[in-house]
């Protein structure tokens, strides 16, 4: 599936190969205190370059830190503009979309529960959330310990609808059950962790039922407000919007403010700061949970199933935690927990070192949670450096250039295509000493060593092979410095080998006719911010050297390309059985919550002076075709309550948005396409002028 279907990246960030864009030049203000008599203005001046750094090289609009060491902020600062065409700078109380270390919260708010006797982390889900059900039994298996550490076996993401712009609303947690209820597993529950939003969705309904509370007042009334987080709230919250950090469109047009209503996986706002004080639950004896229960979510909970060969990196989940045993702390022997957070927008880290009694909290509008976490632990590097808590700061790890040497015949059986969830590749080995990663001019190359591993060029990438419970895994371990930030490190499986056959039979008649058609989505509501991301369109392709794949999925009948691939950590995660349907002669494309119709449905907007447009009564969008009658000629909408529309150019860029605008009255682009978004049934006047 080429899909230009855009995906919320409320996660880890896992990019090695790094776009260093240019910003807008950048304002800075920093404070630093001064603790038992002792100023770290050294540690705040090299705190301040890197936040600098973030906002000219890196891509963030504005970034706001905080240190905190032995129950005091130490250094805190701001970079950047929040309002660029204003040159208004952020301040420590400007809040920022924290996405996924919302799950801190919520994992938090579960041990809570655990802690009043009123949930057991090793008891069924289905005890807490009665009317939970899923279309594969296995569901009551998961417990609400597999919520936490991500091996619940959910397929993923179910983030449609939830990314809004403007305004917040419940209705992707008001539907999220009855959209569980006609997925399958993708995994047996527990059999290993990967990577998985919809687990705390399904936590915080579970802190609502059990609680009779709603999430967001149990956790005000469990968390922010006995440590004084004035400046946390979730969209459901009551707040002056005008205290977020401006979010840009490709870092130039000013969006409206970005709501994410899944808020246990990813909706909530804070500050720096703030994070620094949530993190004293885990380095102090604040009294707000058992000390057992905070020792609980450093356990190595990724080791309770099926799991990569270990190696540096930023991934190793605990108990809500991202990472248990981080790189590069693990070279100090210093336990580091660390979350990361990616909304469409914001971006942030929060880095808590429960021995040292520190955290660092890094967040941005723009850039990546990637760029966040390595100056957050630089500075936090620095800081026990200054403190002499390490005697120095270890260099960069460095390599050497492989020596190429022929390949093993033997190596030739990992040739083929690989699958994740993202999209497939191909791996191409030459017995000489090369494997090619992709094809084309953009292949990756890579040299084999002769100790069973292929190198990057510099030695700082390794592949190699690894056949465990009856697939074939691509192993990665990759390491990337960044210039004035630091170096990551990232181990893990990144592809499972795809066994490619001939489609035939009733399958191959029924899919001829689905394949090579555009399909357009139909489920997302008037402000959703995908719409601004460009034409909400997938391209339905059978995968280049596997007739039987449509991207990773595979083809089992004739209606349904099943989601196969089991990878553990990162590259398994959002998965999705894509399924075709017909209805009044109309093919649909079911991809998990996500409904998209297929072109031959998309009709040319029409030539008549006037006339309405209706949305079906169960979708909430309405696509046209621009044609040559119509394009150049400019239109006045008259828009219902809770609507808008976008307008695309022939490439699918955005040409025009009345959400963002605030207008009515566009021009229409030759070859482009419109779409009106409102609720079901809504209609629209439409006029040309």
């Amino acid at each position: 599936m080429q899909k230009k279907l855009i995906k919320s990246g409320i996660c880890l960030a896992l990019a090695f190969i790094l776009a260093f864009t240019p910003a807008a030049a950048s304002t800075a203000t920093s404070t630093g205190a001064s603790v038992s008599g002792k100023t770290y203005q050294s540690l705040q001046d090299s705190a301040q370059k890197k936040a600098a750094a973030l906002t000219t090289a890196y891509g963030a609009s504005s970034v706001q830190y905080a240190l905190i060491s032995g129950g005091e902020i130490i250094v805190s600062g701001q970079a950047g503009y929040d309002n660029i065409a204003k040159k208004t700078a952020p301040t420590k109380n400007t809040k920022y979309g924290i996405g996924s270390i919302s799950k801190i919260f919520t994992t938090i708010a579960v041990l809570k529960l655990v802690e009043q006797g009123k949930v057991d982390l090793n008891k069924p889900v289905v005890n807490y959330i009665t009317d939970f059900k899923m279309a594969d039994s296995r569901y009551k298996d998961i417990t609400v310990r597999m919520l936490l550490n991500h091996s619940s076996g959910l397929m993923g993401s179910t983030l449609d609808n939830s990314i809004l712009l403007g305004a917040a609303d419940s209705y992707a947690h008001d539907n999220f059950l009855k959209i569980l209820s006609t997925q399958r597993l993708k995994a047996a529950p527990g059999a290993f962790s990967v990577y998985c939003n919809d687990g705390f969705t399904l936590a915080e309904i579970l802190v609502e039922r059990v609680s009779g509370q709603s999430f967001s007042s149990f956790i005000t009334a469990y968390i922010t407000s006995p440590l004084n987080m004035t400046n946390t709230k979730t969209p459901m919250d009551s707040f002056k919007t005008s205290s977020l950090a401006g979010i840009y469109l490709n870092g130039k047009q000013k969006l409206p403010y970005e709501s994410l209503n899944a808020i246990g996986a990813g909706g909530i706002y804070s500050t720096a700061s703030d994070l620094c004080r949530l993190s004293t639950i885990i380095t102090s004896s604040t009294g707000l949970l058992s000390d057992a229960l905070v020792d609980s979510m450093e356990e190595e909970e990724y080791k309770n199933g099926q799991w990569s060969p270990e190696g540096d990196s930023i991934l190793s989940y605990g108990l809500g935690w991202d990472s248990v045993n981080t790189y590069p702390f693990t070279q100090y022997d210093i336990k580091a927990l660390v979350k990361g957070g990616d909304t469409m927008n914001y971006h942030g880290s929060l880095i808590v070192l429960p021995e040292e009694n520190m955290a660092v909290a890094v967040l941005t509008s723009g850039g990546s949670s990637t760029y966040a976490q390595i100056m957050g632990q630089a500075i936090l590097l620095e800081a026990l450096k200054e403190m002499g808590r390490i005697p120095e700061i270890l260099p960069d790890k460095t390599f050497t250039p492989p020596v190429k040497t022929a390949v093993p015949n033997e190596f030739l059986k990992y040739e083929g295509y690989y699958g994740n969830y993202s999209s497939p590749f191909k791996i191409s080995i030459d017995t000489s000493g090369a494997l090619s990663l992709g094809a084309g001019e953009a292949a990756q190359q890579f040299i084999y060593g002769g100790d069973g591993k292929f190198y990057s060029s510099d030695g700082s990438i390794f592949l190699s092979f690894v056949e465990e419970k009856g697939h074939t895994y691509l192993y990665v371990s990759a390491y990337q410095s960044l210039p004035l930030l630091g170096q990551t490190a990232m181990s893990l499986y990144q592809g499972q080998k795809l066994n490619g056959k001939e489609l035939s039979g009733a399958a191959k008649k029924a899919w001829d006719k689905y394949l090579n058609k555009n399909y357009f989505i139909v489920s997302e509501r008037y402000n959703s911010y995908l719409y601004v991301q460009g034409l909400l369109i997938s391209r339905l392709m059978l995968t280049e050297g596997l007739p039987n794949y449509i991207g990773s999925n595979e083809i089992t009948d004739p209606f349904t390309a099943a989601a196969t691939v089991e990878i553990p950590g990162m590259y398994g995660r959002d998965l999705g059985d894509a399924k075709i349907t017909v209805k009044n002669k109309i093919t649909y494309l079911n991809i998990g919550a996500t409904t998209l119709i297929c072109e031959d449905a998309v009709k040319n907007l029409s030539t008549k002076k006037s006339f309405k447009v209706t949305i079906p009564a169960t979708e909430y969008a309405k696509y046209y075709k621009i044609s040559n009658k119509s394009a150049n000629k400019t239109i006045k909408v008259t828009l219902p309550k809770k609507a808008s529309f976008t307008i695309y150019d022939k490439d699918g860029a955005l040409a025009f948005s009345s959400l963002l605008s605030g207008k009515t009255t566009a021009k229409l682009p030759k070859g482009g396409y419109i779409v009106f978004s409102g609720n079901k049934k809504a209609s629209f006047k439409v006029e040309y002028k």
